[in-house]
């Protein structure tokens, strides 16, 4: 797990979150050393929210899906502002009804007044209107809620690009998801963090039906520390999509899946050069099941092994890996269901107990699924020397 930084946040959840803007900064924040808190009103530690999957599609607005269940972690009604250093809003549906809710207004004018960094993005920026906070802050939010930020006093700041984000004082926001590694970032450094050693450039390999978050958290949270990340799929270009799957525990006997949001590549496969990076990356899903089937791929894989570059796996990811013939020897997780190919593969097996549990084996990180990211994001950067510091 990342070294613990003394700073801890609250994340103010509610049904229909935003899918991507609930779990990003709550993983990506806690792989760099801040412990985050989700709540919300009533509901209890070990409960869920349904989340929503919002994504440009081409229509005048943006589209709806149901997304993973989000499983708070503390129970609304027992917290304590004054206990934590930072306040997070995510965006999605939940806001609209959240502004309703004076408990939540309190907790935001409570952070508000003791001048602790707030950072809201894409429609949280609704409850920061109701709970009357934005009169003269410059402000940016989803192009939408621009009427209310506007009649609530804010200065708007258009999103252009939408990735767009805005700091004036102690407050942070964004537009919608794609803004999340300057989001996440602003946050850090309104924490007192320094990143160290962020100057690396990693490869990701991706394909359709890859696990939405096990390939979204990885690609934004090593870009908040500086990464150069690119993203590339056999027989697609930069600018092209993979569509995505959400893959949940809902009680079966195996994960449920549902569609995702489409990932945007930002670089060729076709022209990927492994001397040119530092690191690789495999998200799961069920797209390794076909890669671990394409040579290109697994020519890349044995490159970084051979090199002794870092190479992080998730899920099944390991399913490529084993293709490679680059397990031998090494000590390895994976999904349970991938276990008897990392056998096969001459791997030893490493039980992933709990579900969120990783392992780094010299060059190898592994991890078993998706709730594993935080571990999984703070091992491959410790294994490229970068360090995240908290000087306040």
């Amino acid at each position: 797990m990342a070294a613990k930084s003394g700073k801890s946040a609250l994340l103010i959840c509610g049904d229909y979150v935003e899918d991507y803007e609930v779990m990003v900064p709550f993983q990506a924040l806690q792989a760099f050393g801040v412990k985050v808190d989700a709540v919300c009103p009533g509901k209890k530690a070990g409960e869920k929210c349904a989340t929503a999957v919002h994504d440009f599609i081409g229509h005048q607005t943006y589209s709806e899906l149901p997304g993973h269940n989000f499983v708070l972690n503390e129970t609304f009604e027992e917290v304590n502002p004054s206990n934590y250093d930072a306040l997070v809003i995510p965006g999605g549906r939940a806001p609209e009804y959240l502004s309703l809710e004076e408990p939540v207004l309190t907790i935001v004018k409570k952070f508000a007044s003791s001048n602790k960094p707030i950072a809201s993005i894409c429609h949280g920026q609704l409850i920061l209107a109701a709970a009357g906070v934005l009169n003269g802050k410059k402000c940016t939010a989803y192009p939408a809620v621009k009427p209310v930020v506007l009649a609530a006093g804010a200065n708007w700041e258009d999103p252009k690009p939408i990735s767009s984000c805005v700091k004036d004082g102690n407050l942070i926001t964004g537009a919608a998801w794609p803004g999340h590694p300057q989001f996440v970032r602003l946050l850090l450094e309104a924490l007192g963090a320094t990143v160290t050693g962020g100057n690396k450039k990693v490869l990701m390999i991706c394909g359709d039906y890859n696990e939405d978050y096990e390939v979204m958290v990885p690609f934004q949270a090593l870009q908040v520390v500086g990464y150069t990340v690119h993203a590339v799929c056999p027989e697609k270009s930069s600018g092209d999509k993979c569509p995505t799957a959400i893959h949940d525990f809902e009680g079966a006997q195996t994960y449920s899946e549902k569609p995702g949001h489409y990932f945007v590549l930002n670089a060729d496969f076709k022209a990927v050069n492994v001397e040119e990076y530092d690191a690789l990356v495999i998200p799961g899903g069920r797209a390794p099941e076909y890669l671990s089937l394409n040579e290109n791929v697994l020519s890349i894989v044995r490159s970084f092994m051979k090199q002794n570059k870092p190479v992080a796996s998730i899920c099944h990811g390991q399913q490529i890996l084993a293709a490679a013939g680059v397990l031998k020897g090494k000590k390895c997780t994976a999904y349970p269901a991938v276990k008897p190919q990392v056998l096969l593969a001459g791997g030893e097996w490493l039980e992933p107990d709990p579900i969120h549990k990783c392992y780094t084996d010299g060059n190898l990180v592994t991890g078993a699924a998706w709730p594993a990211h935080p571990e999984f994001v703070s091992q491959l950067v410790a294994l490229l020397g970068t360090k995240v510091n908290y000087t306040k």
